[in-house]
């Protein structure tokens, strides 16, 4: 059964209009974000509001059933970043050139790592050009992410 216009619309303003993951805003979007369900339906999840997220299709299909990554860190398996219930900002910060996600916690690394929030897999870095572009046009980042402390 799909979602009700009113609960999407809720969702897509709660998250301020931007991926919950990787911050994606929406308006640079040919299509309206999609919605993520948190704890996967497939694991009993349900389509309650708290348990929904606004992702872009990329962080989406990448999460696809996840619930849990491995920390390249400490190598051990780790619970994915949960926006219903922890702040974005307690686990991930920019690079200080702003075209990198750096995961600064467990959490944060293992969810940066499952999603390749940063597109590391890929050899032409797609997301950091369009990220650069969207710096260029004052769309990146986001006024209320934190910037700098990287090394990145």
């Amino acid at each position: 059964m799909p979602l009700s216009k009113s609960l999407l619309a809720q969702v897509r303003q709660r998250a301020q209009y931007r991926c919950e993951y990787c911050h994606y805003p929406e308006i640079l979007s040919t299509a309206p974000l999609s919605i993520d369900h948190v704890q996967p339906r497939s694991l009993g999840g349900t389509d309650d509001l708290d348990n929904l997220a606004l992702a872009c299709r990329r962080c989406n299909e990448r999460r696809y059933n996840f619930i849990a990554g491995i920390d390249p860190e400490s190598g051990i398996e780790t619970p994915l970043f949960n926006p219903r219930y922890q702040a974005w900002s307690d686990h991930f910060i920019w690079s200080s050139n702003g075209l990198c996600l750096v995961g600064v916690t467990p959490i944060g690394r293992a969810t940066c790592d499952r999603l390749d929030l940063n597109d590391d897999r890929r050899s032409d870095k797609f997301i950091q050009k369009s990220r650069r572009q969207w710096i260029q046009g004052g769309f990146h980042p986001p006024n209320d992410d934190p910037q700098q402390t990287s090394k990145l």
